[in-house]
């Protein structure tokens, strides 16, 4: 027998069991203590890489759709170029080649010929008083016409017509293949203005100067853009329209991927936001930047002014792409701040509240009873709010062309929609009372 206070051999066996049981599921715990900071650090830090990711390819999304839409949607083109009919420089430089050209074949000794034999003599004379200035007096006429030529409408509808006839031919130059009224040759992009040349020459044969009538068929060429970087931006242009608007889209999942794994994804989410945000004002920038660069690098035959109208002109819808990714990304980190468990968030919230039910408990002293529309709104209220956030989402896709005040606009209406949600949404409690 055992002495008293001894343990059984038998019970000592399981006691000893039980220890090492115990000593081994510790040992496993402690493992799992410690794989688990290795496991949380790699997926912190697999989902920065890919907000990261998102964030760089953002500028590059938002140039692809750019690119996208000018390529594949002749209407979205023709309103990029059009306002160029009507700007001033651009009308200038427009009327100053035309003029070249038209003075380049008009012969002006030929006036003599068409003037009477009896009266010949008289203007011989008096030419020969003019001298030289006869040609520039012929060049002020000649250009005057050209210039009420590109003021007019005729001009405006030679320009867009042009532009929405050629706009493949257009696509074709800016990625390296083919011909067409729109060209690049070397350095240049130049479109064809023997149009206009044939509106100048009937307004001058109107005019009563009918020697412009023998003006063969000119095609003189207007330089659009010129630079010696066309063959690398060509490139760049056919790589960005094969990308087409799936750049953005990848982007947008790359961060929404990244706020997903991170271990606290609203935080994530607010970081990625005003990343995606960031990185496309950086494209802003860049733009402006850009600019001054290309302006400064021009030949200087090139008209300043009308470079500087072609330029603003055609980036005018990517400066709106910019801003509507940051309005973007700034409304949707202030939703994901203000839904979330800080202080100052709370605080916005809670005063948030305070207003509706300040509002509400007026009306209800006023006799308004939202009865059980109240009450059903208050039951289903998550619901309605999700659905509400969906269509406000929902309807910024399908928008066509949307803009920064677009953004802000949903963004308002949304705001709008919830707080008539919070106003109806009655308990039974709020009806009693």
């Amino acid at each position: 027998m055992a002495g008293e206070g001894e343990i059984p051999d038998g019970s000592q066996s399981e006691l000893e069991q039980l220890r090492a049981r115990i000593a081994a599921l510790e040992a496993e715990r402690a493992e799992q203590r410690a794989e688990r900071p290795k496991r949380h650090r790699a997926r912190s830090t697999l989902a920065a890489v890919l907000i990261v990711l998102g964030c760089i390819l953002a500028p590059l999304g938002a140039v692809a759709a750019w690119t996208a839409s000018i390529a594949g949607d002749t209407g979205r083109y023709v309103d990029t170029v059009e306002p160029l009919a009507r700007d001033k420089d651009i009308q200038n430089a427009v009327a100053n080649r035309v003029t070249d050209a038209v003075m380049d074949h008009l012969d002006v000794p030929a006036l003599l010929a068409e003037t009477p034999v009896a009266d010949r003599p008289l203007v011989e004379k008096a030419l020969g008083r003019l001298g030289p200035s006869l040609q520039s007096a012929v060049r002020s006429f000649v250009h005057d016409k050209a210039q009420a030529v590109v003021a007019s409408d005729a001009f405006d509808r030679i320009w867009t017509d042009a532009n929405r006839r050629i706009h493949a031919a257009v696509v074709k130059a800016l990625t390296g293949e083919g011909g067409g009224t729109v060209k690049i040759e070397g350095d240049k992009v130049t479109i064809d203005l023997g149009p206009v040349v044939d509106e100048v020459k009937n307004r001058l044969v109107d005019s009563g100067l009918t020697v412009a009538k023998n003006i063969p068929e000119v095609h003189t060429d207007f330089t659009v853009v010129q630079s010696e970087d066309i063959g690398r931006a060509r490139t760049g242009f056919r790589l960005l329209e094969l990308a087409g608007l799936w750049l953005p889209v990848i982007s947008v999942l790359l961060i929404a991927g990244g706020v997903a794994l991170s271990a606290h994804r609203r935080k994530a989410l607010v970081a990625g936001a005003l990343g995606f945000a960031f990185a496309v004002g950086l494209l802003g920038i860049a733009l402006a930047v850009f600019r001054v660069v290309y302006l400064d690098a021009l030949p200087s035959g090139v008209s300043q002014p009308a470079a500087e109208s072609v330029y603003d002109t055609l980036v005018r819808f990517l400066r709106t792409s910019v801003r509507v990714a940051i309005a973007l990304g700034v409304v949707v980190a202030l939703a994901a701040w203000l839904t979330g468990p800080g202080r100052r968030a709370g605080f916005v919230r809670q005063m948030w509240h305070s207003g509706i039910g300040a509002v509400r408990s007026t009306a209800a002293r006023a006799g308004l009873r939202t009865g059980p529309v109240g009450r059903f709104v208050h039951r289903y209220r998550t619901w309605i709010s999700w659905i509400l956030v969906a269509a406000a989402v929902l309807t910024f896709i399908l928008w066509p062309y949307p803009t920064g005040w677009v953004v802000v606009g949903l963004a308002l209406a949304l705001l709008f929609a919830l707080a008539v949600v919070e106003f109806v949404a009655e308990d039974e409690t709020t009806a009693v009372t």
